[in-house]
C-alpha cells in the first residue's frame, strides 16, 4: 500500500520539478540579462557637468534699453533683448495673423497652442507683468540654423538671416523669407529683478 502511494505521488510530481527548474533558469537568465544590459542603457544617461549646464542664470542689470545681448546656452546662442517703447509698440500694432506666417508662439513657457500675438511671446518680469519689454529667443533661424542679425535688422525691424532672406518682426516672428517658424522662446523666468534663468 504504500508503495502504490509513493509510486503516485512521484508520477504526480514530475511536470512541477520541470517546472521549477524552467522558472529558476529563466529567471537566472533574466538577471543575467539585466545586469549586463543596464550599464549600456545607464550610459546613454547625461553625465553631471551636461546637466549642470542645462541651466544658466544671466545678469540683465547693465543691458539699456533697445539693445540686446547675446549667450551661448546648451551650444546655441540665445538673444536677451530689452526692448525699446518704440519696439513694444510695433510688436503690438502688428499682432494681425493675416500678416503672421507661423500662428504659434512657440514659447516654452506658455501652452503650446497659444497664438503668435507679441505679448505672448515676451517674458514676465520678476514682479509677473508681462510689460514687453524682455524678449528671449533661441537665436538660429528656424530655415537651415544659420544666426540672425539683430539690431534692427531686415524689412520688419527685428532680425534679418544673411544666408537665405528670413525677415523677423520686432517679437522674433517670421514676416517674409524662406523660414517656417518664429524664433522659438526658450524655458526662462526671472529669479530676481536682474536675473534671468535660461532652462
Amino acid at each position: 500500500m504504500r508503495e502504490t502511494l509513493s509510486v503516485s505521488h512521484a508520477e504526480d510530481n514530475p511536470s512541477t520539478r520541470r517546472d521549477f527548474l524552467y522558472y529558476a533558469t529563466g529567471g537566472v537568465g533574466a538577471v543575467a540579462t539585466g545586469a549586463a544590459v543596464w550599464p549600456m542603457v545607464n550610459q546613454m544617461n547625461p553625465s553631471a557637468d551636461v546637466q549642470a549646464a542645462s541651466t544658466m542664470r544671466v545678469d540683465v542689470s547693465t543691458l539699456e534699453t533697445g539693445t540686446q545681448v547675446t549667450v551661448l546656452f546648451l551650444g546655441k546662442p540665445i538673444f536677451i533683448r530689452r526692448r525699446s517703447e518704440a519696439e513694444i509698440a510695433q510688436g503690438r500694432e502688428e499682432n494681425d495673423a493675416d500678416t503672421i506666417i507661423d500662428p504659434l508662439a512657440r514659447n516654452g513657457n506658455i501652452d503650446g497652442s497659444a497664438p503668435a500675438t507679441d505679448e505672448n511671446r515676451t517674458l514676465v518680469d520678476f514682479a509677473g507683468e508681462n510689460t514687453g519689454e524682455w524678449l528671449v529667443m533661441w537665436g538660429v533661424c528656424t530655415h537651415l540654423g544659420c544666426v540672425p542679425l539683430g539690431d534692427g535688422a531686415g524689412a520688419f525691424g527685428g532680425w534679418f538671416c544673411p544666408c537665405h532672406g528670413s525677415h523677423y518682426d520686432t517679437a522674433g516672428r517670421i514676416r517674409r523669407g524662406p523660414a517656417p517658424e518664429n524664433l522659438p522662446v526658450p524655458t526662462a523666468e526671472f529669479v530676481d529683478e536682474t536675473t534671468i534663468l535660461l532652462g
